[in-house]
């Protein structure tokens, strides 16, 4: 297991320098965030994340994330060109040394949260997500805006992108991640890469729009698409583990070693009616049974990345939300710590 930790480029808060004093952390987490959508990174933008990754006695082995164009979710037409252009970044991403590449195929929103600093009771703050909020909102009227959604998009854009996807039903979003797979796996294959799809976070329907990397069920349908074990997962606790229907442990042992390349390790408190709240790591601040994910995930051969996942916002720490530096460095220690035991205990 490499312990790795995100981190955001030059105007991340949280320094390379901060990074490499947490114990036992391997490597960064990282990606060209300034590149739009759907070009090609330079080739000296993705080396200097390396160069400065090495200088600082750390690795750059993880992209988190090449994002995928709308309009190859939606199929159009001109999408080949964007999927060419994909193709490129994942061969220059392998000759810089990448191992893995996480993306999501979510249409429109990234992870949503209806609160960006909801107070816990131990003084902390924390995201959250309460669903009658959200669903009270009409992204295409609503002069207000969610964390996950995506302000590179004018009002008008967003009606215009909401109103395309109006034609799109679930099976179409499932035969264009096909479309999508089956140009970039091969690619990926050469190039030494793994892909691993990030869960819908929540997982369920938003506004009306298909989510399709929801459960076990539809976790297995995607690996069979293209069924090669560079065709994998990010599994993502937090995201996952909102829906009640998601036996995480249970989840791990179906697609075992060889298809998780990555997992974000975070516990969350689920709330009544489709709500939940990021909490510390450990099992006992939340939902989750961190052990038995973590068991599960060695006992069936997970020997890849992890990094913690959204972190609380503690001892007056101000940044980026869910992306401080002092939770998110106890939830890697946690975690390390975790991982050493079973793996000590397992006599291994």
């Amino acid at each position: 297991m490499k312990m790795t930790f995100r981190w955001y480029g030059e105007k991340d808060p949280v320094s390379l320098s901060n990074i490499r004093q947490i114990p036992c952390m391997t490597g960064i987490v990282s990606a060209v965030y300034d590149v739009p959508v759907g070009e090609v990174w330079p080739t000296e933008r993705i080396e200097a994340i390396r160069s400065a990754a090495a200088s600082n006695g750390l690795e750059f082995e993880v992209v988190e994330s090449v994002p995928v164009h709308e309009k190859i979710k939606l199929g159009t037409p001109d999408s080949g060109r964007l999927i060419d252009n994909y193709c490129e970044n994942v061969r220059r991403l392998g000759k810089a040394g990448v191992k893995v590449i996480c993306y999501n195929f979510m249409p429109v929103f990234d992870w949503l949260r209806s609160e960006l600093e909801h107070q816990l009771p131990d003084g902390s703050n924390a995201l959250a997500y309460d669903h009658k909020t959200v669903l009270a909102l009409n992204p295409a009227e609503s002069e207000l805006s969610l964390p996950g959604w995506d302000e590179s998009y004018s009002k008008t854009e967003l009606r215009g992108l909401l109103k395309q996807y109006e034609a799109l039903d679930t099976e179409g979003l499932w035969k264009n991640v096909q479309r999508f797979l089956e140009a970039v796996i091969p690619v990926a294959e050469e190039s030494g890469i793994k892909m691993a799809i990030h869960p819908d976070d929540p997982p369920w329907p938003i506004f009306g729009l298909p989510r399709i990397i929801t459960n076990q069920e539809n976790l297995a349908r995607f690996l069979k698409l293209v069924d090669r074990p560079a065709n994998g997962l990010t599994f993502c606790t937090g995201s996952l583990g909102a829906g009640p229907f998601n036996e995480l442990p249970k989840m791990i042992k179906a697609f075992g070693g060889n298809r998780i390349h990555f997992v974000h390790l975070r516990n969350i408190t689920v709330t009544p009616d489709n709500g939940f709240q990021e909490s510390a790591h450990p099992s006992a601040c939340g939902s989750l049974d961190m052990y038995a994910i973590a068991k599960a995930l060695f006992d069936n051969g997970f020997d890849g990345y992890i990094r913690p996942d959204h972190g609380r916002m503690i001892w007056g720490e101000k940044g980026r939300y869910g992306y401080g530096l002092y939770d998110r460095a106890l939830g890697a220690t946690y975690l390390t710590g975790l991982w050493e035991a079973i793996q000590k205990g397992s006599g291994k």
